[in-house]
């Protein structure tokens, strides 16, 4: 896979107003709500996005179904890693795929338009090769 960069990364949390208490009012981190129960930090250097993600949205994200399944690990936090295109993503899926990898949800396009391929790291980390049109605005994509 060509990793072009750190898309994004965060915290999964079982409760959101905890979890957004700690990380905008402990911490001071200015979050825009970009849905309901997504906020992301998107002026914060590092990285193109910090997101607080629910643990209910991530677990259906990743097992393609709503509700957590028992026999997954609980995520504690995700990273997402930018590919160049959604073809790129689709040959990443395959590759980790050919690996021995399991996609529970497999490849899909979200209602936002990103590529997604998502996957638990044996940590517990949701892990998540994928291609974000607005990442590549003025850009020519391999």
């Amino acid at each position: 896979m060509d990793i072009r960069f750190v898309a994004g990364f965060g915290p999964i949390g079982p409760d959101p107003d905890e979890t957004h208490r700690f990380w905008s009012g402990t911490l001071g981190l200015r979050f825009d709500e970009i849905a309901p129960g997504h906020h992301h930090a998107r002026a914060l250097d590092g990285a193109k996005v910090f997101g607080l993600w629910l643990l209910t949205q991530a677990a259906e994200a990743t097992s393609g179904v709503p509700g957590r399944p028992s026999h997954l690990p609980v995520p504690q936090a995700w990273v997402e890693f930018e590919l160049a295109s959604p073809t790129a993503v689709a040959d990443g899926a395959a590759e980790l795929t050919a690996a021995g990898r399991q996609l529970p949800a497999g490849l899909k396009t979200e209602p936002w338009g990103q590529t997604t391929a998502r996957l638990l790291s044996p940590e517990g980390l949701l892990v998540g090769p994928s291609h974000l049109p607005g990442f590549h605005e003025g850009t020519t994509a391999a």
